[in-house]
């Protein structure tokens, strides 16, 4: 049972980089498309706001928006799997606990930039770096490293030009105001 919610897991980063990367960042990109949210809304907020996002103080309850989507297809992949319970079920666990803690980790880090900094840095590294293509991996890079898509960008030297050239604009903006 163990081995099985290990490989549950496994398979959970996986899915993750798969899905950011092909459905939230390719089918994304065309604005009518279901997931277009998660490039034209999640990723602006989080650029504009130093990786804040303010709509995940959304309910998600609250109609069909960035987050009510973002947890919709959560619990598809969840009752994807869900059928292999009576035969796997350790690797099911496994599986859904990654997907709750997926939601509940990228939640938290849009809300709470200063904790992503120091608990998901991949994560800070995939919306505020110079390549938003890259670091696909939300709850932990292991499919980064293996893919070889981990682009380390926190605490370089190009990450601290980039935040003293947005100090700037926003000095320049608070003073224009």
């Amino acid at each position: 049972m163990l081995v099985g919610f290990a490989l549950g897991l496994v398979a959970q980063n996986a899915g993750e980089w798969l899905a950011h990367k092909y459905i939230l960042h390719g089918m994304a990109r065309k604005k009518d498309s279901f997931w277009a949210f998660h490039w034209h809304e999640h990723h602006k907020e989080s650029r504009r706001n130093d990786f804040y996002d303010p709509h995940y103080q959304r309910s998600l309850f609250s109609g069909l928006h960035a987050q009510s989507k973002e947890a919709l297809g959560l619990a598809a992949a969840g009752l994807a799997v869900l059928p292999l319970a009576p035969v796997a079920p350790g690797f099911t666990a496994g599986f859904l606990v990654g997907i709750a803690n997926y939601y509940r980790v990228h939640k938290k880090s849009h809300n709470d930039p200063e904790w992503a900094k120091a608990h998901l840095p991949w994560h800070y590294d995939h919306h505020m770096g110079p390549n938003q293509h890259a670091n696909w991996c939300v709850t932990f890079p292991l499919f980064d490293y293996v893919m070889g898509t981990r682009e380390p960008y926190l605490g370089t030297e190009r990450e601290a030009k980039d935040r003293a050239r947005r100090e700037r604009r926003a000095a320049v903006s608070a003073t224009a105001a």
